[in-house]
């Protein structure tokens, strides 16, 4: 084979490998997300605070479970 085939088939190898990776990296991430929800009770406490509530850890299990389950809804 030719040295222009050879260039033809790696470049075209490259590209399929770019598009392959970025979609099976996307559908990798959104699975992630959807299972380990970016937020913590931690964060939940210091937004609480940061408003002016004295955040008890009943209303943090609350509101835990509320934007888990409004989370899980649109998903």
């Amino acid at each position: 084979m030719s040295t222009g085939i050879w260039i033809l088939i790696v470049v075209i190898g490259v590209i399929v490998g770019f598009v392959g990776g970025f979609f099976f990296t996307r559908k990798y991430m959104e699975n992630y997300f959807k299972n380990n929800p970016p937020f913590n009770e931690q964060m939940l406490r210091t937004m609480m605070v940061q408003m002016g509530q004295r955040p008890s850890e009943k209303k943090l299990h609350q509101m835990m479970t509320a934007m888990k389950a409004s989370y899980k809804k649109q998903n």
